[in-house]
């Protein structure tokens, strides 16, 4: 019964639950995250219309479909909210995540690296919300040109051992912590920024579009451990570096580079527990790694901006002129 309420509520959750916008100051990036998850659940019900008329406003971008006026949208918003599971939910939450203002100063100094880097980025909206749509685990963070929304219950997952986690990995579960909120937000903007190919994507373009991403994020929070910015545990960064060279001989023996068949290399790019051609005790994403080592040499060597590397969509020529040898 809780796992059919739950899907009823995620499927309407993205476009009840989002949150407001943010103060943006020319030449620098003040965030502030405006909690509509807050309003929504410390709103009596009976005023929960009447209060969001007034709020409308603030939520007028593409990430939102705030709907007042329009009855069954209100009926489902006040299923939402009322549900006593959504409700445990958003009040664990909170109680983790009430106050954010060492993760908008972290974001906010993170967008100013990464607006020097590539001036077009202009973030002005940010956003927290709750879904209880943890099947939707992978999307933590949405962006669109402009705004920015964090499904902040995700990062409460370790704290919801009473609902066994809702049936997410722990190897998820795990890394769905306060300290890898920044940069799950910077990697959600560079992947909502990357060009990528108009063609059937072959495995090296996963891997270079991901290269891209982690290259991003660790320009923009240099001082950030690299377990963090690849989603690591210090045993799985400690294997990929020790492997690397192993890795990326697997992928040429076994001409996967250029394969299209997703079937053949999604492990080496979904989340997992370990990438099973190499076995108990192997790091995941492997792809992803050696990607950012290839974005990494192209970088050094062509001395590309980000805004150049972004729109470059020829992985085998970023491969190329890498010269990448692990």
């Amino acid at each position: 019964m809780l796992k059919r309420r739950i899907n009823f509520i995620s499927a309407t959750a993205i476009t009840l639950a989002l949150v407001a916008c943010s103060n943006h100051r020319a030449g620098d990036n003040v965030v502030h995250f405006e909690r509509f998850e807050q309003l929504i659940f410390d709103t009596p019900t009976d005023q929960l219309g009447a209060r969001l008329q007034t709020e409308q406003s603030r939520f007028s971008t593409t990430l939102l479909n705030i709907q007042p006026s329009d009855a069954q949208y209100m009926a489902m918003l006040s299923g939402f909210v009322t549900d006593p599971v959504v409700r445990d939910i958003y009040h664990t939450t909170d109680s983790l995540y009430h106050d954010l203002s060492d993760i908008e100063a972290r974001v906010g100094s993170a967008l100013n690296k990464a607006t020097k880097l590539m001036p077009t980025l202009d973030y002005r909206h940010f956003y927290t919300l709750v879904t209880a749509d943890f099947d939707d685990y992978r999307n933590r963070v949405f962006c669109d040109d402009h705004s920015l929304a964090i499904s902040i219950d995700k990062y409460a997952l370790p704290y919801l051992e009473r609902y066994n986690h809702f049936g997410v990995p722990m190897y998820i579960v795990n890394l769905c912590t306060r300290d890898h909120i920044v940069a799950d937000c910077m990697a959600a903007i560079a992947r909502a920024n990357i060009e990528l190919p108009d063609a059937d994507m072959t495995l090296l373009d996963y891997m270079v579009a991901e290269g891209k991403t982690l290259y991003f994020v660790s320009q923009a929070m240099p001082s950030t451990p690299d377990t963090i910015v690849a989603r690591y545990t210090a045993e799985q960064m400690e294997w990929m570096i020790k492997n690397e060279h192993n890795v990326w001989a697997y992928f040429v023996q076994n001409q996967l580079l250029y394969s299209i068949d997703r079937s053949q290399f999604h492990n080496f790019i979904d989340d997992a527990p370990k990438t099973n051609a190499f076995g108990d005790g192997s790091a995941p994403r492997t792809a992803a790694y050696i990607g950012w080592q290839i974005v990494n040499q192209y970088m050094k060597r062509t001395h590309a901006s980000m805004s150049e590397l972004f729109a470059y969509t020829n992985s085998q020529s970023i491969l190329q002129k890498s010269n990448y040898r692990p």
